[in-house]
């Protein structure tokens, strides 16, 4: 059951002091969309993992499409979790290969890779001058439009999370990496007065902030633990969670704490992967201790927490007019829930774990799933009415790998010890076979652009 804030009053009550107090201090936050304004500058109207059109914006219409096709697809020598973002016309994207590559977005000719010396899980990110990005490797990239560098900041290192006997897996004298930690945080570029500003969280723990122009630091925040996830901005305050389980919040402008909001802690159910999405005055996002949150993005007061049935949501959320999407891992669920209450409203299940974060369009809500499913879920139908574009990797491999075409850790590990370690590796290695989709998707002029664990980078067209 959604737990509510504890009052005796009732809903109708809550939702009225609520909105009395915003109208009273500020007037409603604004969301933190496209074109929203903050206090402190203009947010600059070009893609980052937030907001991923390019200038000419989406063309979508609310039918459900009927039919899908591959226009291209194209190979790099990794898995692709990088969420893609266009701009005039050109496709950028990072592998865990270490490039970063420009694509013609309408072909899927290379124009030019960048080589970096780690796997590239970040989300790169545009001013319309340079595309900035982060690596493994340790640093954070601007490239100018033609992949020449232009500076690279460095951290104190960028790892995946880790421990010895991870999870309570064996041998607990061994070091392991979690196998589900996929994400380096994007970065996100900001405007405030006349200088702009990239934004980003590291491994090292610290949120930086740096100028877009020469990398230069301006100030850093300094959490317990790694920042996988991708801040965002809203009315002058920086939102970001971290691994140490805190979701924060700094002014923009000095990296001074607001306030921050602790989720749960429990052995392999703590931390957060999921980036927050403000709008309305409130803050959405959802942790690995099997929660969607709506915090008052003020004050960071809990507003409701929805319970996902002990499955992580690592998916950045999308907020609708009246619902927000989150997809799940173990119970492999699309959840639309009540953007006021958190009550959930409907489900769509997926064949395997969510970890693509949805994107709304129109009335269809978008993303892909572990087994290599892209899906398009028609909202109106409450997730009824759908179709789906299966990766040629997904086709061939399919068959040998799911059971009854569903995700099941068990039957793949083929009667293999699952408290091994190396099981675990091995498993995750024969699920990359399907092309799982772990990135968010892009969409354009009715066709969805996105990377896969089978190392492609696909263009898929609705029709």
């Amino acid at each position: 059951m959604v737990k509510l804030l504890e009052h005796k009053c009732t809903k109708d009550r809550i939702r009225l002091m609520i909105t009395l107090l915003f109208n009273l201090m500020t007037l409603c936050l604004p969301s933190a969309s496209l074109f929203s304004q903050s206090a402190l500058g203009k947010q600059l109207e070009l893609p980052d993992f937030h907001h991923r059109q390019s200038e000419q914006q989406s063309i979508w219409v609310n039918s459900l499409p009927t039919s899908t096709r591959l226009n291209w697809r194209f190979k790099t020598n990794g898995q692709v979790v990088s969420s893609p973002i266009l701009y005039k016309g050109i496709l950028y994207v990072g592998s865990n290969d270490g490039h970063l590559y420009a694509l013609n977005g309408k072909t899927g000719r290379l124009n030019w890779k960048f080589k970096t010396g780690g796997a590239v899980s970040s989300s790169p990110a545009t001013d319309g001058k340079y595309v900035y990005f982060g690596s493994m490797d340790g640093y954070y990239y601007a490239l100018d439009l033609q992949g020449k560098i232009v500076w690279k900041f460095a951290t104190a290192g960028e790892k995946r999370i880790g421990a010895k006997g991870y999870g309570g897996m064996q041998p607990d004298s061994m070091y392991m990496e979690d196998l589900w930690d996929y994400f380096l945080s994007s970065p996100i570029v900001q405007k405030i007065k006349d200088t702009t500003y990239v934004f980003f969280g590291s491994s090292d723990a610290n949120l930086y902030c740096v100028n877009a122009a020469t990398g230069q630091l301006k100030w850093h925040y300094k959490t317990k633990g790694p920042i996988h996830t991708t801040p965002v901005i809203a009315n002058g305050v920086l939102y970001f969670g971290g691994w140490d389980t805190y979701l924060y919040a700094l002014n923009v402008n000095t990296g001074q704490l607001l306030w921050q909001f602790k989720t749960g802690d429990k052995p392999f159910m703590r931390g957060i992967q999921s980036s927050p999405v403000v709008s309305n005055g409130m803050v959405y996002f959802g942790a690995r201790d099997a929660h969607v949150y709506a915090l008052n993005a003020q004050n960071g007061h809990l507003i409701w927490a929805h319970p996902t049935a002990n499955s992580w949501v690592l998916t950045t959320v999308a907020v609708g007019d009246s619902l927000v999407f989150a997809g799940t891992s173990d119970t492999y669920l699309l959840l639309a829930l009540d953007k006021d209450t958190g009550e959930e409203k409907w489900h769509f299940k997926s064949r395997g774990y969510v970890y693509s974060s949805p994107v709304i369009a129109g009335e269809q809500v978008v993303f892909g799933d572990y087994t290599g499913n892209l899906y398009v879920v028609d909202i109106r139908s409450n997730g009824k009415k759908f179709i789906k574009y299966p990766t040629p990797s997904r086709q061939n491999s399919a068959g040998t790998i799911l059971n009854m075409d569903t995700l099941d850790f068990k039957f793949a590990a083929n009667g293999a010890d699952l408290y091994l370690y190396k099981t675990n590796q091995k498993v995750m290695e024969s699920f990359d076979q399907l092309g799982g989709i772990v990135c968010s998707v892009l969409l354009h002029n009715r066709k969805v652009y996105f990377g896969a664990n089978d190392g492609y980078i696909y263009s898929v067209e609705l029709k």
